[in-house]
């Protein structure tokens, strides 16, 4: 009886390891989707303050920001369409990519901001 004992307690201690691995892999890719979502609202922010500076130098007729405001909303909608199906690695790509162009657009307001300054 004692062998059926220790067989059935290494069942129960392997189900219990698959339970938490699967776990700790739900909280990774919940982190990586929160971290998505986060770059894409942190972009979205920097674009629309980037729209108003170009706006209020060019005008709205000539606004560069419009297509990347268009190309923030198919991210967006490609995680509402594949968020839930998508791998972490494929998360954290879409992320990464975010904070690119967030990063890119961050310069492009600096060297908006030193042509508006008034020269030596």
């Amino acid at each position: 009886m004692t062998p059926i004992l220790v067989l059935l307690a290494a069942v129960v201690a392997a189900l219990v390891l698959v339970l938490l691995l699967r776990r700790r892999r739900g909280g990774e890719r919940q982190r990586a989707l929160t971290q998505l979502l986060d770059a894409a609202d942190g972009l979205e922010a920097r674009l629309r303050d980037a729209r108003a500076e170009i706006e209020a130098i060019a005008g709205s007729s000539d606004n560069p920001v419009r297509e990347a405001m268009q190309e923030m909303l198919r991210q967006r909608l490609w995680l509402q369409q594949h968020g839930d199906d998508a791998s972490l690695e494929q998360l954290r790509s879409v992320r990464d990519s975010i904070e690119d162009a967030r990063r890119r657009i961050d310069q492009q307001l600096v060297e908006v901001e030193r042509a508006r300054a008034p020269q030596p």
